[in-house]
């Protein structure tokens, strides 16, 4: 059976969550999840809530799916250690740092990979397994078969979103926020820049990046044919009478209702943008998918039902059977059962001899049945009733009333957790001397001889598989790097393990990874593995897990400060980008075909969004694939501050390269050479000195 996973955002939303069916709720506790926004709950709040779900036989799933710094990590070991005594089921992670601390701390509380941890592939899940996560959210961008494949062969549970808002960018593959607003989606502070207007070339009122919202209602059976374990309602942000609309529409579904006109219609006056989308589960993409929020008024008589169906009474959903006794002998008993195998007796008074209505086994049924206004609800009667004796009505109830407030106190009790002691991580400093040159291109005609200053050089492997003449204008000195796109669907696999033994051939004997699913393919074909970006390696813990993964080098994230990356404990080389346009989002959706109404995105022809202050944002191609990725019109850059980089640890300093020109290559390379200035109108320093919230 499906579990139906709800949103949280408040102890409203709570209830309306449960009180509508949801098998199991997601909240946030503290300031460490991806809603910062929302009520989110204080540890009394969490107590009482974990408590309140747990009598009602719904899990709690707690939220810590952000990037931590190193000085936050005491207190999220606090946080950590609070909720396992609130007896929490499972924790949603994020951050690779924080699945190292929640062994530490709370090792038998299960952990669920958050979908920001961008995971999309077989080989991403079964890596999950293997760090002793025993549940997967898939990223949203995933289609039916490549859904059906994964759960036929993952080693652990595999959860979907199957309702509400979509990100047009991977999670946790997206720092537009942050970069152009100091609000950092992978810190739960996303401004939501994808719902704003933009225009190709020139500023036009358009959405080409704000996506319709989700909605799978029709799909549930297939999902769990499929072998999904968990479908997941988005909306830690909305109101309770939307969690309680949607929470109830798909429980009916799950129960075997059918959906009907009347369900959609509610589903869009409790949320949508302009309807709903498929488009990702059927594998159609395209126009169809975009939609804004329009001003509509609320739906009230909707919202004033929804409300009705957390606000008045209990909603009678844990089932129990009662045991009975009534004889002469042995007096009146009365003992309930929950599904788990709790047991509650008691004793009542004795009975007497019946004048006129002798109590007989169907009254008794009928009096112990009234559950109503409790969270129980009796599926059965068992009794042992002698005849000739009758029991005051109140006497029952009496009984009835202690055997369920007893198994309510069993109910919502747990044994201790077993709790590890929080522990900082070994110290590591960088080397000493100063750090080597990487440079990182995207097409051939960046290669020019400039580049035989560096150490590095990165290029995409199907560039090095394609275009063998182009490397040959790079010295035998300067060790050429394949790398790897961040997103490799499984369909794509046998295409890349191919471009990888051609690169092999070739003499390269290292990839840059960025994503958990791309570890076992370049292994299993003997390459060295170097850690970039999209790994968000953003404090000393999560760098020891990168080590322990067999990384033998790791990209700082750029959403650091330079203190917080000169502090960090650099387990394994540690390498930053200090000049080039950052990648602000990686799409799946092709942005330049939402321009063109077809996909052109293989020509060389410059594309840029425009926004309505006028900044541009480039877009280029992810590697040789159709999935675009949005850049930063402004250049980061730090060639000038060479001297004080040197003393942050590092291994290595990158140069990105993205749609520079081969003359604007070599006047960059020139400027690393001479250290020449920093141009504000043009560049930008990013997150190195300002930080992120």
């Amino acid at each position: 059976m499906l579990e139906l996973l709800s949103p949280a955002g408040s102890m409203e939303s709570l209830r309306a969550a449960v009180h509508n069916g949801a098998d199991a709720v997601y909240l946030g506790f503290g300031n460490f999840n991806a809603r910062q926004g929302a009520k989110n709950f204080t540890y009394d709040e969490l107590r009482e809530a974990v408590k309140y779900c747990h009598i009602r036989g719904v899990k709690v799933h707690l939220t810590l799916n952000t990037l931590v710094t190193d000085r936050e990590m005491p207190r999220v070991a606090e946080l950590i250690r609070s909720a396992a005594l609130c007896d929490v089921d499972a924790f949603i992670v994020q951050d690779l740092g924080i699945v190292n601390l929640c062994r530490q701390i709370a090792p038998l509380i299960p952990l669920h990979a958050s979908t920001q941890m961008s995971i999309h592939n077989l080989e991403g899940v079964r890596q999950a397994a293997a760090m002793g996560l025993s549940r997967v959210v898939l990223a949203r961008e995933l289609d039916r078969d490549q859904i059906a494949y994964i759960c036929r062969n993952s080693p652990i549970e595999i959860e979907v979103f199957v309702h509400g808002a979509l990100c047009m960018c991977y999670s946790g593959q997206c720092y537009m926020s942050a970069v152009i607003g100091r609000r950092s989606g992978n810190r739960g502070q996303c401004a939501q820049p994808c719902r704003l207007p933009y225009g190709y070339s020139r500023f036009e009122n358009k959405h080409p990046l704000s996506l319709r919202d989700n909605c799978l209602v029709e799909f549930l059976w297939e999902l769990e044919q499929l072998g999904v374990a968990s479908v997941k309602i988005e909306g830690r942000m909305k109101r309770p009478e939307y969690v309680a609309t949607a929470t109830k529409i798909y429980r009916s579904v799950l129960d075997g209702g059918r959906i009907g006109r009347k369900q959609l219609s509610d589903l869009r006056d409790a949320f949508s943008r302009q309807g709903f989308t498929q488009g990702y589960f059927t594998g159609k993409l395209g126009p169809d998918m975009f939609g804004v929020r329009t001003d509509e008024a609320p739906n009230e008589a909707l919202f004033a039902k929804a409300r009705a169906s957390f606000e008045r009474g209990e909603a009678s959903r844990v089932p129990v059977q009662f045991y009975a006794i009534i004889s002469r002998r042995q007096g009146s008993m009365l003992a309930v059962q929950d599904a788990e195998g709790h047991i509650c007796k008691t004793a009542g008074p004795a009975p007497s001899e019946a004048i006129n209505n002798p109590i007989t086994e169907e009254l008794l049924a009928q009096r112990l049945g009234r559950t109503g206004g409790t969270p129980y609800a009796c599926t059965k009667v068992r009794s042992v009733v002698e005849p000739g004796l009758t029991l005051p009505a109140s006497a029952i109830n009496a009984m009835r009333r202690e055997v369920l407030d007893h198994l309510t106190a069993l109910r919502g009790r747990r044994d201790p957790p077993r709790l590890g002691t929080f522990t900082e991580v070994l110290r590591y400093s960088g080397p000493a001397e100063p750090p080597k040159l990487a440079v990182s291109v995207t097409r051939a005609n960046q290669l020019i001889s400039a580049l035989n200053a560096a150490d590095i050089v990165y290029a995409p492997l199907h560039l090095i598989v394609s275009d063998r003449r182009a490397f040959a204008r790079l010295s035998q000195d300067t060790e050429l790097v394949a790398v790897l796109p961040r997103v490799l669907h499984d369909s794509e696999a046998g295409k890349l393990v191919d471009q990888l033994d051609a690169a092999y051939e070739r003499g390269v004997r290292k990839v840059l990874i960025g994503n958990l699913g791309q570890l076992s393919v370049a292994r299993s074909r003997g390459f060295s593995l170097r850690g970039d970006f999209g790994f968000n390696a953003f404090n000393s813990r999560s760098m020891l897990e990168l080590r322990s993964l067999g990384l033998i080098s790791a990209t700082a994230s750029f959403e650091m400060t330079l203190p917080q990356i000169r502090d960090l404990s650099k387990a394994i080389p540690t390498e930053l980008i200090i000049y080039g346009r950052l990648p602000l989002m990686l799409t799946e959706n092709c942005i330049i075909r939402g321009r063109t109404g077809a996909c052109t995105c293989r020509s060389s022809a410059a594309v840029k969004l425009i926004d309505r202050t006028g900044a541009e944002f480039p877009i280029i191609r992810d590697g040789d694939s159709c999935r675009s990725v949005i850049l930063n019109g402004k250049k980061l850059y730090w060639l000038d501050k060479q001297p004080s980089l040197r003393k942050l640890g590092l291994s290595w300093l990158r140069i990105a390269f993205t749609n520079e020109s081969p003359a604007e290559v070599a006047r960059v390379m020139e400027s690393y050479r001479t250290g020449a200035a920093f141009d504000p109108g043009t560049c930008t320093r990013g997150l190195y000195t300002r930080g992120v919230e």
